[in-house]
């Protein structure tokens, strides 16, 4: 059950940071304005707040983990927002980060 509220922690919190970065992009990049801009610094900072939720108390874990989470989901965000169509070598990455995350995160410990 911890690895399942893990995982959904990390999905919520690439929503935020994702989302609230690609809103940022949007708000200056595609001239949409301040509210976009706001909106997006708002749901970077509920990343923040989400990441502090996770079980592992240790910071530099969770983080690194998170950056696995992170780059699959950038990949899907680009897909379903803008479009992007990642090649192998992207989802080979992508699949290679995940995995990472989850030797950081998930792999038994004597500690």
């Amino acid at each position: 059950m911890l690895i399942l509220r893990s995982a959904a922690l990390f999905v919520v919190a690439a929503l935020f940071e994702i989302g609230g970065a690609w809103l940022v992009w949007q708000g200056v990049r595609e001239n949409r304005g301040l509210l976009w801009i706001g909106a997006g610094v708002l749901a970077l900072g509920a990343y923040g707040f989400v990441a502090t939720l996770q079980p592992d108390a240790h910071f530099g874990r969770i983080l690194a983990a998170y950056g696995g989470v992170f780059v699959a989901g950038s990949l899907a965000w680009g897909m379903v927002a803008d479009g992007y169509r990642p090649d192998r070598w992207d989802v080979t990455g992508a699949l290679v980060c995940l995995a990472g995350m989850a030797i950081i995160m998930y792999v038994p410990r004597g500690n």
